[in-house]
């Protein structure tokens, strides 16, 4: 039986989101300077909204409190996922690996909510 998180740290699916966001800053890095605030800003927001989400769920008290925090979490997601489609069709970046992590992040965020709303 697994252990139960202590702190939003210990949760596998925050744990992969960081990466995730870290790989989007690393990517983002190599974009022109003048994307720095348009595609870069709304990329980097996007993907920090992930994590902070699992983050500020993971104490609320009532499942839906905690379900909602998830929701936004996949929502910014799948902002991310579209931005890195755009990224790629405008040949600013490769997202394969990204699109991967995003992927598992996205199963992870299904399951933990399912988790969390189940009797």
């Amino acid at each position: 039986m697994a252990v139960a998180a202590r702190k939003f740290e210990d949760l596998i699916v925050w744990q992969k989101a960081h990466r995730y966001v870290i790989s989007i800053y690393q990517a983002t890095k190599r974009f022109p300077k003048e994307e720095t605030y348009g595609l870069v800003s709304q990329m980097r927001r996007a993907a920090v909204s992930i994590p902070a989400n699992i983050a500020e769920g993971f104490k609320k008290i009532s499942k839906a409190e905690k379900a909602h925090y998830l929701n936004i979490a996949q929502s910014s997601l799948e902002e991310t996922r579209y931005y890195l489609i755009l990224s790629n069709d405008l040949g600013l970046c490769d997202n394969a690996s990204m699109g991967e992590q995003a992927e598992e992040i996205s199963k992870l965020l299904t399951s933990y909510r399912a988790k969390i709303m189940s009797p």
